[in-house]
């Protein structure tokens, strides 16, 4: 909810600077209209405008790199996953236990990123995911292997488990700034100035009121992606949960 509240203010800031903008154009002399102070308005309004498009898109890229790359590495715990059930199988039905820890834990997950995070966002920072998978590491640790098979086959496990619980980590760090906020609002004051530099060029009639409301309502919509696509567990566009629902399905078997 707090992206489509910046982003409406985004809109309604951008929207009144076009409109103090035209009041300007009203208030200042002719002579500061024409000529010379026309081009030069004409070119600093270029200027600008290269600016917030080039800052703006590769905002729009990042934060969308950014969902992308915790997609990646969700469906890449959830193979992990996979794997220390395919490896706690291999060792007979001594693991047992620790097969009904693991699907716990990757359950409590799946209800933490698709259930709990509107309503805890705290969880979803590295201090949790640190005691996370700690009862998991304790019943491998009870295991005590005799034969060949079962001492390969735990070895696995421990190794597939370590390199899950790294990833895991990592989402959270990755989760704690996902965007600048410097860049953000440097692309806001711009787009103020430009709409402003707009409004000083344009003449005050329905049609240039209408073409600023829209042109406020896109920058404001770009500013609302960046800000939901770095929310990839809680806004409105989310990583879709079908890879863990898939590793759940699994390991019921």
């Amino acid at each position: 909810m707090a992206s489509i509240w910046i982003a409406a203010a985004v809109a309604v800031l951008t929207f009144a600077s076009g409109m103090a903008g035209l009041y300007l154009q009203k208030q200042l002399p002719q002579k500061h209209m024409s000529g010379g102070s026309k081009d030069m308005i004409l070119a600093v309004i270029g200027l600008v405008t290269l600016l917030l498009a080039l800052v703006l898109g590769t905002l729009v890229g990042n934060t969308y790199a950014f969902f992308a790359t915790q997609k990646s590495e969700l469906e890449t715990m959830a193979s992990r996953v996979l794997l220390v059930d395919q490896a706690l199988g291999n060792y007979g039905p001594e693991a047992k236990p620790a097969r009904d820890k693991l699907k716990e834990a990757v359950a409590q997950n799946y209800q933490l990123f698709w259930r709990g995070a509107d309503r805890d966002p705290e969880q979803l920072k590295v201090d949790a995911a640190l005691t996370r998978w700690a009862s998991m590491m304790n019943a491998l640790a009870s295991l005590d292997p005799t034969t060949a098979t079962q001492k390969e086959a735990l070895a696995a496990a421990k190794a597939n488990l370590a390199l899950m619980e790294q990833t895991r980590l990592l989402m959270s760090l990755q989760l704690s700034s996902p965007i600048a906020w410097s860049l953000v609002i440097s692309v806001i004051a711009w787009s103020m100035f430009l709409f402003c530099g707009f409004g000083v060029l344009s003449g005050t009639n329905p049609t240039t009121i209408g073409a600023l409301a829209l042109g406020a309502v896109s920058v404001a919509s770009a500013m609302f992606l960046i800000l939901d696509l770095s929310q990839p567990y809680s806004g409105l566009f989310r990583i879709p949960p079908a890879a863990m629902e898939q590793t759940l399905e699994a390991i019921d078997k």
